[in-house]
């Protein structure tokens, strides 16, 4: 078999341990992604060298002890990481994250063995394809597949449960169904597993193209996760204006904005608030007044257990709960608007509007044409380059200083007139701002 788009430097690190005598092949992802005619992001080896003769091995090159207990060194091959790790079989994993213990072997299979889904458990080196668990089948029919057990590699590392969803999510494919049998027998696992860890896998699946299908199909999963979104879940609107039930909804709405994380996680919860309130007009229509608030709650709540970055988790607050906002179609009002939350806020906020709006099932034709005009107005305001932030006014922090001000006056005062430049109440002159800072 020829696989001619390795990089050459990684293939400079086998070509070392081969020429020392060991066994040298890549592993996972990086011959996944090949076969796919994709270029790997990264680049693992596994050897049947052990630890120091991989350094020995490889001794011209920079070598980076990374996990020496666990057979695993980092080679530097001109700038390029290739991590490589001794064949390995693992003991129990009593903690459902990582073995108790970790012995070496001489055995390519043994190693692929201990893998998490078929697809990963190949193996590519001079000999070709290692592939005893059919990875190249489940590629080409475009299935993840655990290797083995399904029971058996969740309980052994629970994580595994979401690499899953997030592959299958990614990747665009199907969850074979045993595996997925045994994600849902297996999702009480979860608790086991370190929030960060848990954070990365799930915006990874929010932003791949195959995400609605997994979310949709495995609500038990995000509920243990997301537990804020399991009351969503099958909950009726009972409103003309709606076809689907809150989660769907949800879903539909995450599928429309782009695949970023803040805006995936924000269109996923804007609506989580809506169950505790839900009333029934005598009409058995459907009203959840002041869900939008509590809506960011819950949302804010939930950033936080995923330990957010402050940007993200703020960013996503704000766009839960200005989600219910009505702009009129004048251009002073978009101005006060792209001013308070700022234009990319702003332009944000119209993105999940518009997706808000096409996820209902129903057809919606007036609120699509005044979001494509609103739209329209906002990006005519912007190519005017208007003073939109408070950056962009003529004078700073240290002018309302010297005029006099202290500590939050500052800050209250350059939004006061940030909103009059912005309204045309006021030009963006600095003599003109330093008169009126005075006044104040």
């Amino acid at each position: 078999m020829t696989m001619p788009n390795w990089d050459p430097r990684a293939l400079a690190v086998l070509e070392r341990l081969e020429s020392a005598g060991h066994q040298a092949v890549f592993v996972g992802g990086c011959v996944r992604d090949l076969l796919r005619g994709q270029p790997p992001h990264d680049y693992d080896a596994a050897t049947s060298a052990l630890p120091d003769e991989i350094l020995s091995a490889c001794a011209s090159l920079r070598c980076i002890p990374t996990g020496l207990k666990h057979g695993t060194v980092t080679v530097l091959s001109d700038g390029l990481p290739v991590e490589v790790t001794t064949f390995r079989r693992e003991g129990q994993y009593t903690d459902h994250r990582h073995p108790d213990q970790v012995a070496f072997t001489r055995s390519l299979e043994e190693d692929l063995a201990r893998r998490d889904f078929t697809i990963n458990a190949m193996a590519w080196g001079s000999g070709g394809l290692s592939d005893p668990f059919g990875g190249r089948e489940d590629l080409a029919n475009e299935t993840i597949r655990c290797v083995g057990d399904g029971n058996q590699r969740f309980r052994e590392d629970a994580l595994r449960i979401l690499r899953g969803l997030r592959l299958a999510a990614q990747l665009d494919f199907l969850l074979e169904e045993q595996t997925a049998a045994a994600i849902r027998r297996s999702t009480p696992l979860l608790q086991y597993v370190a929030w960060e860890r848990i954070s990365a896998e799930l915006l990874r699946l929010l932003c791949g193209p195959g995400a609605g299908r997994g979310l949709l199909a495995f609500p038990e999963v995000i509920g243990q996760i997301l537990p804020e979104l399991a009351p969503t879940v099958g909950f009726r609107q009972h409103s003309p204006h709606h076809r689907f039930d809150v989660y769907t909804h949800s879903v539909k709405t995450l599928e429309g904005v782009r695949p970023e994380p803040a805006m995936r996680l924000a269109a996923l919860l804007h609506d989580v608030g809506k169950p505790s309130c839900f009333t029934l007009d005598p009409e058995d229509i459907g009203h959840f007044y002041g869900h939008e608030e509590e809506s960011a709650r819950l949302a804010d709540c939930a950033a936080r257990r995923l330990r957010l970055d402050r940007r993200t988790r703020e960013q996503v607050f704000l766009l839960v709960r200005r989600h219910g906002l009505r702009f009129p179609l004048e251009e002073q009002n978009v101005r006060r608007w792209l001013c308070r939350l700022g234009p990319e806020s702003f332009l944000d906020l119209l993105e999940l509007q518009r997706a808000d709006g096409a996820a209902c099932g129903v057809d919606k034709p007036k609120q699509k044409a005044l979001h494509t005009q609103l739209e329209a107005m906002t990006q005519d305001i912007l190519t005017q380059a208007p003073c939109l932030t408070v950056k962009d006014l003529s004078i700073d922090g240290r002018d309302a200083l010297a005029a006099g001000l202290e500590g939050p006056a500052i800050g209250r005062a350059l939004r006061t007139l940030l909103e009059q430049v912005s309204q045309g109440e006021l030009p963006n002159d600095r003599t003109v701002l330093l008169e009126q800072l005075k006044q104040n």
